[in-house]
């Protein structure tokens, strides 16, 4: 019972994460997420796909990740890594998603992305199967150096913002917020799944002494 919570809430975090990127990528005109526009530029300069580079970039955060600090590394880890760039490509693929008008309506289509992207990063870390490579990356810099997990969201973030750049990602007014939006949904949401997730726990082996002498 137990790993069917964690793993419920792990699977529903990666497709509401994974969900929300797409939805952001169809209103890339107002500017997307700072590891997208590195994704798009490099989708735009050597192909493959856009899912494909998140997976090859999760991978080398892996890599880092590792040799910074091994506890984040689980096999969900692994499982994000190549389920989030395989959802990205399928949605795209499906076309299930809210086309871009260019009228302010994008706009709210644009908050509800990130949103999601907060709420499904969040649910996904507190099922504790394992960190997203990103957030395991910047979990692992954060326990090294003792800054809050927020601030070494916006650090990093903007590193990874100016490469894309540079490599002519698409960035627009809406990038520079995104992160400010996210992170603060993202940590919300993660504090309040973790504890929901322990009382469930809790509860569960409550109930396994009465089962047992039953």
């Amino acid at each position: 019972m137990v790993r069917i919570i964690r793993w419920s809430m792990y699977i529903c975090g990666l497709i509401f994460f994974s969900y929300g990127i797409t939805i952001a990528l169809k209103m890339q005109h107002l500017g997307i997420h700072p590891w997208d526009v590195l994704n798009v530029a490099l989708y735009d300069k050597l192909g493959l796909s856009i899912g494909s580079w998140a997976i090859i970039i999760s991978i080398l955060l892996i890599i880092v990740s590792w040799i910074l600090d091994k506890s984040y590394i689980k096999l969900g880890t692994f499982l994000n890594a190549i389920l989030v760039g395989v959802f990205v490509d399928f949605f795209l693929w499906m076309d299930v998603l809210p086309t871009a008008s260019h009228t302010w309506t994008d706009i709210l289509v644009m908050i509800v992305a990130i949103i999601l992207m907060g709420f499904g990063g969040g649910l996904y870390n507190a099922a504790e199967i394992g960190s997203g490579p990103r957030d395991g990356f910047m979990l692992s810099i954060s326990d090294k150096t003792g800054i809050s997990i927020g601030r070494i969201r916006i650090i990093v973030e903007t590193v990874v913002l100016l490469i894309g750049l540079a490599l002519g990602g698409p960035v627009f007014v809406v990038t520079f917020i995104f992160t400010f939006i996210q992170s603060p949904v993202f940590a919300f949401t993660f504090v309040k799944f973790k504890r929901v997730k322990s009382l469930l726990e809790q509860q569960y082996q409550q109930k396994q002494p009465s089962k047992t002498s039953a």
